[in-house]
């Protein structure tokens, strides 16, 4: 079982920035890919950013040059630097650790962008 706890959600203005962090506990040795994904009231979860255990990134066309994920695998820590922040950013931000049995999530945190 693996276990995901995120924080650095927040209310923040238009061309603000926030640091997300989800740490990994339990059997993180399994841990494949660590990444986000973002749903919005109304509208379907999708994929913000996503990071191999070798470290490939994938972004989101949306977020590309304004989002980076980065992983310290000492500390079985994924971050998602947010800068130049829209209001269409604003999203329950959900983090996500592959393994290859399933999927686990967090809780979620919550991202609000105001104009």
């Amino acid at each position: 079982q693996v276990q995901l706890v995120e924080s650095g959600g927040g209310l923040v203005q238009a061309g603000g920035s926030l640091r997300l962090s989800c740490t990994a506990s339990g059997t993180t040795g399994v841990i494949t890919t660590m990444g986000w994904h973002r749903q919005a009231p109304g509208k379907q979860r999708e994929l913000v950013a996503a990071i191999s255990r070798a470290g490939y990134t994938n972004y989101a066309d949306s977020v590309k040059g304004r989002f980076t994920i980065s992983r310290d695998s000492a500390k079985n820590t994924v971050y998602l630097q947010m800068n130049s922040l829209k209001p269409e950013d604003t999203a329950i931000y959900y983090c996500l650790a592959t393994t290859i049995a399933r999927n686990y999530w967090g809780q979620g945190t919550q991202v609000t962008v105001s104009s």
